[in-house]
Order: C-alpha cells, then structure tokens, then sequence
C-alpha cells in the first residue's frame, strides 16, 4: 500500500508540476502589447484576405485582422476590423489597400499616408476609427486591363470591318493605280532624255543672253546718263527751256497788242462779208428757180390782203 500511495502522489505531483511549467510559458509568452481598434469599410473585392492576417504601415507590422463581416446597415458593405498597436501613425488621411505576399496569394492590409503631419484618427471600442480601402496594385490592373481589352475589341472589330471584301477590292485597285504610276513615272526620264541632252546648248544660250543683256544694260545706263545731262542742260538758269520761256513772253505780249488794235476791224470785215455771201445766195437762189428772170426780170408780186390792187379769191 505504502508504494501505492507513494506512486500515486509522485504521478500527482508530476502532473501539476507539468501543469504548472505551462502556465507559467503562457504567461511569461502572453502579449502585452496594447492594441487599438479599427475599421476598413469597403465595396470593393477582398480575396485572399482572412482574419488573422497581418497589418502593416509601409512595410513596417502594426497590427492583425480581427474580423471580416458583412455591415448590417449597408447592403453590400464589407467590415474589416483590426487590431493598431498604440502608438502607430494611423492619421485622418491615412488609407488601406491590399497587398499580396510573393506568389502565395495570401492578402495583407497595407497602411498608407497621402501626407505627414495629419491629426490622429480617434478611435475607442465604442466609437470605432474608419479607414477608406483603395484599389491596390491587382486591382488597378484588373481595371486597366478591362480597358484595354475593350479598346483591343474595338480595334479588332475596325480592322475586321477595314479588310471586309468590299474593302479589300478598294485597297487592290489602289495599289493597282500605285503601280501603273510608278510605271508611269519610270517612263518619264526615257522621254525627258533629249530634253536632258538638250540643256548644255540651252545653258550656252542663256548664258550669251545674259551677256547681251549686260551690254544692253550697260547701254541703257549710259543712254540714262545722257538724258540726265541733257535734263541738267535744258534745265539750266541760262539753258533753252528759259529762253523759250522769254520768247513765249514775249510773243503773248505782241499777240494782246493785235488783239487790242485788229481784232475790232477783222470783226466788222467778217460781218460784211457774212452781209454779202447772204447777198449773193439768195440771188444764186432766186435764179436757180427762175431763169428767165435775166431776160424777163423779176414777176410783178401779187399784192397781199390789206394792199392796194389786193382781190379777193372768189368760190
């Protein structure tokens, strides 16, 4: 009995001495750092990211995810709950995205700040401190690459509506017309040969031309300067101009004394003789009608109403 009792409190004895080497780890191991609560709300997709996973602000590990639900008083609304050692920068402009570990696919919250010096986020379990999420990297690429695909779509849906049939007969034509006008062009410097061969002689006529042209030049220069001479010459104080100027002068002077002392008596002279030419019409008249009138002289004129000898028509 004796060994019994003795074994039996060896083996209690061993048991709480296990019992208690645990609990003391556990305590020595236990966590005490102090730990804030946030918030990430979000409508946008979170795969790979579980509770548990780690949060970190720029690089650097602050924190875990505690919970991931569904908000009840946003339909669609996803709540990502953390777990921010106090003390870490997380400020009114500080943002979230998603970050993914190497090629394991397993997400992270990645902390973010648009600027420094920004006030703290406040935050205490009953008033909980709301981050935005961002689109991350995978994210932005997935849209980018939804755009692309669509421009690529487009652009295959022009090309197959550029090479359609009808097309294709137009852009055979052009290329036709694009040989027949190189053909056309290859024949041009066959048919521009003579002219070729032709351009020294011309070259030689031009040049004589432009000496003939020099010499005329050279003439016409001298010719100027003859006619500027002359102009100096006629223009002189003493040159002819001016003395023609004087014998003008002079001449008016004759002309308004003839004015004065002859012109009255050509007038009258040529009144006279206008007299006289009237004179002498009407005779040429009057014989031209009556000859006789040499012989016979003029006929007696009947007298007219109110004259002596007048008688009256009778009916």
């Amino acid at each position: 009995m004796e060994n019994r009792s003795y074994a039996l409190m060896t083996g209690v004895f061993t048991i709480a001495l296990l019992v208690a080497t645990v609990l003391v780890g556990l305590w020595l191991n236990r966590d005490k750092t102090e730990l804030s609560p946030y918030e990430i709300v979000t409508t946008q997709s979170i795969p790979g990211l579980n509770p548990q996973a780690t949060v970190r602000y720029r690089g650097l590990e602050v924190g875990r995810v505690d919970e991931i639900v569904f908000d009840p008083k946003v339909t669609g609304q996803i709540l990502i709950r953390l777990s921010v050692e106090e003390g870490s920068p997380v400020t009114t402009t500080t943002f979230a995205s998603l970050g993914y570990q190497g090629v394991t696919g397993i997400a992270f919250i990645q902390l973010d700040d648009d600027r420094t010096g920004s006030p703290l986020l406040k935050t205490d379990p009953e008033h909980v401190g709301r981050i935005p999420l961002r689109p991350g990297l995978l994210d932005q690429l997935e849209k980018r690459g939804i755009a692309i695909l669509d421009r690529t779509e487009q652009i295959t849906n022009r090309l197959n509506a550029l090479v359609s049939d009808e097309n294709q007969k137009i852009i055979i034509g052009a290329f036709d017309n694009i040989g027949k006008a190189a053909a056309a062009y290859g024949e041009i410097p066959e048919e521009l040969g003579p002219t070729i061969d032709r351009m020294p002689a011309l070259a030689d006529k031009i040049d004589r031309s432009l000496t003939s042209f020099d010499t005329f030049a050279a003439s016409a220069t001298t010719t100027v300067r003859n006619y500027d001479q002359l102009a100096t010459t006629l223009q002189a104080p003493d040159g002819p101009i001016n003395r023609l100027n004087g014998a003008i002068g002079s001449l008016q002077g004759v002309t308004s004394d003839l004015e004065a002392e002859t012109l009255p008596h050509l007038t009258r002279m040529t009144d006279e003789a206008r007299t006289a030419l009237r004179s002498v019409r009407r005779t040429a008249d009057s014989l031209s009608d009556r000859p006789q009138s040499i012989l016979f002289g003029n006929p007696n004129v009947q007298p007219g109403p109110g004259e002596p000898g007048f008688v009256a028509p009778t009916k």
